[in-house]
């Protein structure tokens, strides 16, 4: 009987160390919008931007694309800042945000640049020199990002690569230089106005509208896996035939958000 006991004793102990060495798995972060609440009210924000807020729920767009601090992110096709400001502050003191405007588009709209200038500069030292929000330049195909980022947002802009105006091959020479600046298991959120399934890339050129099977095929094919949609800014009276400038749609329009992934598996720079 003592040996039986002292051989039970053995085993239970064995048990206990090899459940002690397995790692437990690391709880699953939550993301909600009102943990982005210092981001929201941050006093560098114009009043246009909270006067849009109504509309544009930025908590829930700062959730959904799960911002943590100390994050790195990029958003392309920065527009006249809106989710920029937002990003300073998510991203806490210990984070980047790098501001893309194309050179593209100031040169289509000079007031671009100088958008740029004015959502980077409450985030500079007292030298003006940036330190949280840096403002970056170049091809709309070539956005030089300067390190690995973990998640690049762009907002209303993904139909802007389909433009006539545009050279041929924009889009997924764009897509392709965004995939390479994430992080191996890094994020792209596409935020963008429906244009009607089948409508392809005639509908981005003619209502700046963006056809979901022409985005989703271009996104998948350079290597991004989405992850998850959200109808967060779905507007299904919206019949999708106007163009988004038109004053009887223009801030309602029906939109699509979506979180894409680059596998984690990828090599690095891959």
């Amino acid at each position: 009987m003592r040996l039986f006991l002292a051989a039970l004793l053995a085993a239970t102990a064995l048990a206990g160390c090899n459940q002690a060495e397995t790692p437990a798995a690391e709880p699953q972060a939550t993301y909600s919008a009102s943990a982005y609440s210092a981001a929201i009210n941050d006093i560098a924000r114009p009043e246009a931007d909270r006067a849009a807020d109504a509309t544009r729920l930025p908590g829930d767009l700062l959730a959904f694309a799960q911002i943590d601090e100390g994050d790195v992110v990029g958003d392309y096709i920065m527009g006249g800042g809106y989710v920029t400001r937002l990003l300073a502050m998510a991203v806490g003191s210990s984070g980047r945000v790098y501001a893309v405007q194309p050179d593209e588009f100031i040169a289509f709209r000079a007031e671009y640049g100088t958008e740029q200038a004015d959502a980077v500069a409450p985030y500079a030292d007292n030298d003006g020199n940036p330190v949280r929000v840096f403002p970056l330049n170049g091809s709309i195909t070539a956005p030089p990002f300067p390190e690995p980022l973990d998640t690049i947002i762009t907002v209303m802009n993904l139909h802007d690569l389909y433009l006539g105006a545009m050279p041929e091959g924009t889009a997924d020479s764009a897509i392709a230089a965004l995939y390479a600046a994430l992080k191996p298991g890094g994020s792209l959120l596409v935020v963008d106005h429906r244009a009607a399934p089948g409508s392809g890339a005639g509908a981005a050129d003619t209502l700046h509208r963006m056809d979901e099977e022409l985005a989703l095929a271009a996104l998948t094919a350079a290597g991004f896996v989405l992850e998850e949609e959200s109808e967060l800014y779905a507007r299904p009276s919206d019949p999708r035939t106007a163009n988004v400038f038109d004053e009887a749609i223009r801030g309602q329009t029906d939109q699509f958000m979506w979180r894409l992934r680059k596998p984690a598996d990828v090599v690095a720079g891959g």
